[in-house]
Parts: C-alpha cells; structure tokens; sequence
C-alpha cells in the first residue's frame, strides 16, 4: 500500500510546462498557446454571435451572450448606479475568458505535460489578469474622482489608518489573483490523482470530478468578475460632504413641514 502511494506521489509533476527562452527569459508555452487558444474561443463566440443577431427569434448563441451581458449589467447597476460603458464589457470578457480557460483542463491532452493546460492554472496568468483589473480601478477612481478625492480615501475614516489602507490596496492584486489559481489549481492536481486510478475503477470518480471541476470553473469565473465590479464601484463611489448631508437634512424637513402649512 504505502509502495503504491509513494508511486502515485512520484509519478505527478507539479507545476511542470513546456518550457522556451525568450530575451533570457524563460516562458511558459503551454500558457501562452492556451491563453491564445482562450482568447481566440472568446473572439470567435463574439464574432458568432454578431452574424446571428437578429430582430426575430434569437440565436442560441445570442441567448447565451445576452443572458451573460445581462447577469453582469445587473452587478454593474447594482454597485455602480448606472452601466458604466467601459466596466461591462470588461466584466462580460473576463468572465468568458476565465471560463474558457478553466475548462481547458478538463480536454484529454496528454500527461505530463498536458498539451492543453488551464491557463488560470499558471500564477503568471492570474497574476496578469489582477493586474489588469486593479490598474484599472485605479484609472477609473482617479478619473471618477480626482487625484486629490480619490487618495483622499487611504486616510479615511482615520489618518491612523493610513498604513493599513495601503496594505490593504497593495494586497489586492494578490488575494485576487491567488484565489483563482489555487482552485484551478487544486482541480487539476486532483485530475491527475483520479487518472492514476486503474482503468476499471477510473471512469466513475473521473466524470463525477470533471461535472464538479466544471462547476467549480464557472463559479470562479463568476467570482472574479464580480470582485472586479466590486472594486470599480468601491473606486468610483462618491462620498457625500458634510454640506451635501447638510442640505439634504434641510430639504427633507421643509417637505415634512409642508403639510402643516397648507392647514
């Protein structure tokens, strides 16, 4: 038994990619060409769904892309007030992409390494993609707000805070960016546990794992994409000022006191 455990610990390769050199650089090919072949489904699903659009009875592509749109223009709304043009169709993208990019792992390709690996699986592609998003979130709050209104919000509500609000924003890219790995992650690693299964007992814990490994894909899709409407309604959130507070206290009175006048 412990001979068998000690085979299967071996016989899993860890982070293991089909490596190149670039400038000096080592790079990851298995990510780059899944990464593009994401991109590439992504566009593609677009470009499907412009041909078919029609002001009868809708596609089912254009179903799919409408009921994606519309699940993220609620979030949006939700958090933002409005729809905001440039953060709905960052969502609506990101969401596919990692989507997309999740399922990959679950597409026979091979082992060690596998052809098609899940981009996401890779911290250099999640880390990219956090990057994205919460630069970003710093573009849109400086543009919603202001220089000055916008880092104004690090000393808030105290000036003590200053330190633990940077962190906090430093912090960011991070948490969002690990969350999303380490589930691919952990999906994957538990892939090639099942696939060392004998052949007679494999296909029953294989497709439980892989409906689940779906599932779980689609929901961290789901999560970053929310996350990132989350920080562009926290960045682009105008505080009311004591004046503005002020005036509307003032305002409400006058229409409580309305009715007594007019008696």
């Amino acid at each position: 038994m412990s001979g068998s455990i000690v085979r299967a610990e071996t016989s899993i390769e860890i982070g293991n990619h089909t490596t190149g050199s670039f400038l000096g650089m080592t790079v990851n090919l298995d990510t780059v060409w899944t990464t593009l072949i994401s991109g590439a489904i992504v566009v593609g699903l677009g470009f499907w769904m412009r041909a078919k659009v029609s002001s009868g009875v809708p596609s089912k592509i254009q179903l799919f892309w409408e009921g994606i749109v519309n699940e993220v223009t609620t979030q949006v709304e939700a958090n933002l007030g409005r729809v905001n043009p440039f953060v709905v169709p960052l969502a609506v993208a990101l969401f596919l992409f990692i989507l997309i990019s999740n399922w990959l792992e679950l597409i026979p390709s091979g082992e060690h390494p596998k052809l098609l690996p899940a981009p996401t699986s890779d911290i250099n592609t999640t880390l990219s993609l956090a990057m994205l998003v919460i630069v970003g979130v710093w573009v849109y709050g400086i543009r919603e707000k202001g220089v000055k209104n916008y880092f104004k919000h690090f000393v808030q509500p105290y000036p003590i805070l200053l330190p633990l609000n940077i962190l906090e924003e430093i912090a960011k890219p991070f948490t969002l960016a690990l969350r999303l790995f380490g589930n691919i992650f952990a999906g994957g690693i538990l892939i090639a546990l099942i696939g060392l299964l004998p052949v007679y007992a494999l296909w029953a814990p294989s497709v439980i794992w892989k409906l689940f490994d779906m599932f779980i894909g689609g929901i961290q899709a789901f999560i970053f994409a929310l996350l990132t409407v989350l920080y562009f309604g926290a960045a682009g959130a105008h505080d009311e000022s004591p004046d503005e507070d002020h005036a509307a206290s003032a305002d409400a009175e006058r229409r409580e006191s309305q009715p007594e006048l007019a008696h």
